[in-house]
């Protein structure tokens, strides 16, 4: 049995927690155990969980692989993550799926849940083995072409009936094709000065409306992909206000940067540190985004962790491959623009990520809330400390973060997977 000591559950007041089988087995004060976790001044959340990794494993090794992409999760405060299908090959039959679950499961730092392709080979031209993939081991239940767009509107109708069958969800990357081509940059003041391409907000915007539409018409289930402008928000809250059944998600980046980055860099502009998909936009849509965040009008933090060996972003702008890291710092770049802005609580940030992420994945065992009887899924983390971003410090096998430099706030001292310890005192067990 292991208790932990004085934890502030959601932030309130200290309380102690005794795991006991993999579960929660007593809340109280004064409670014993074999082992003792004293967590004085930290906050206990529930595992965090992502709805939007890039594992790169099969296909990308030197990028990134399930064994070091689910380490760092555990790092982050994550005990489950979403694998998303654009690997070589591409997730798009019950094979692959079931290859990424056994891997993670091999693993054992978190759980990993598949994420399937809404087209075979992400070409976008027939539909991928949705009922297959829902069928096997995996159990996959999101469906997404992410990286690329399901652009064929018959084809996203098709998709999005399929799933019905077994209550899954296709997750759209909502970028119109032909409105992007050779785009490099958010399409405004800054891409004008740089004499890069730019990538207009309605490229994203036209996609999520008329998917909006078609979820609504043939009653399906909706979830959009890294929403990134303002216009989208507004999209994304009327369509909720018809109570059509679409979710949303924002990534910790599109939370804290902006376009003026690709600019303004401690290096110098065109630094392809800041090249992503969809671009960083502009402060007001930063604005935007975070107070769809807290007010419920996009659901949940997705860290869409991008890694990339060096040579793919170490060069020039437009060779550069699109994609930043996010699993390590994502509680932190969600604390500097939620929690110290006071847009949420600790509570809050527990379900923008951890509730509301584990509901629209349909996991059972994540998600749930820090009581007698839940699986003991919890992370405990120190909002107090503030650390420079150190990049040969994390344990991704990329570096291509675009927090280097930065002080950011909090740490994650613990990560517990069904009452084991994946990281205690900061350090992977």
């Amino acid at each position: 049995m292991i208790v932990i000591r004085n934890a502030r559950i959601l932030g309130g007041e200290p309380r102690d927690i005794l795991i006991a089988n993999g579960l929660i087995s007593e809340i109280g004060a004064g409670l014993g155990g074999e082992t003792v976790i004293e967590a004085e001044g930290l906050i206990a959340l529930p595992g965090l969980v992502d709805l939007h990794t890039h594992l790169r494993e099969p296909g990308r090794e030197d990028a990134e692989t399930v064994e070091t992409g689910t380490r760092a999760a555990a790092m982050g405060g994550f005990t489950a993550v979403h694998a998303m299908a654009n690997t070589s090959p591409v997730a798009d039959t019950a094979g692959v799926v079931e290859q990424v679950w056994r891997r993670g499961q091999e693993a054992g730092h978190c759980d990993v849940h598949p994420v399937g392709a809404v087209t075979s080979g992400l070409e976008g031209k027939h539909l991928a083995e949705l009922g297959a993939m829902a069928d096997s081991q995996a159990r996959v239940r999101v469906f997404s072409d992410d990286g690329k767009c399901v652009s064929d509107a018959v084809l996203m109708r098709r998709a999005l009936e399929y799933v019905k069958a077994f209550d899954g969800v296709v997750a759209q990357h909502a970028q119109e094709p032909r409105l992007t081509e050779g785009a490099q940059l958010n399409e405004g003041e800054v891409s004008g000065r740089l004499g890069l391409t730019g990538w207009p907000a309605v490229a994203e915007e036209a996609i999520i409306a008329r998917d909006c539409l078609l979820a609504a018409h043939v009653g399906s289930r909706l979830h959009v992909c890294h929403v990134s402008t303002a216009g989208s928000v507004e999209i994304i809250r009327w369509a909720k206000s018809k109570g059509w059944n679409v979710t949303a998600e924002v990534t910790p980046h599109h939370l804290l940067l902006t376009d003026g980055c690709a600019e303004a860099s401690p290096v110098g502009p065109y630094n392809p540190i800041y090249k992503v998909n969809p671009p960083l936009r502009t402060q007001e849509d930063v604005t935007a985004l975070r107070e769809a965040l807290a007010d419920g009008t996009i659901d949940c933090v997705a860290t869409d962790h991008a890694p990339h060996p060096v040579e793919d972003k170490e060069t020039e702008w437009a060779a550069a491959a699109m994609g930043m890291i996010g699993l390590e710092t994502a509680l932190s770049v969600v604390q500097e623009a939620m929690v110290e802005t006071g847009l949420l609580d600790w509570a809050g940030v527990a379900d923008r990520m951890s509730f509301r992420p584990a509901r629209i994945g349909r996991l059972s065992g994540q998600g749930l809330p820090l009581e007698v009887g839940a699986p003991a899924n919890i992370t405990l983390y120190d909002p107090a400390v503030r650390t420079p971003v150190d990049p040969t410090a994390m344990v991704s096998r990329s570096r291509n973060t675009p927090y280097q430099g930065l002080t950011l706030p909090g740490r994650v001292v613990a990560t517990f997977l069904r009452g084991r310890p994946t990281v205690l005192d900061g350090k992977l067990v």
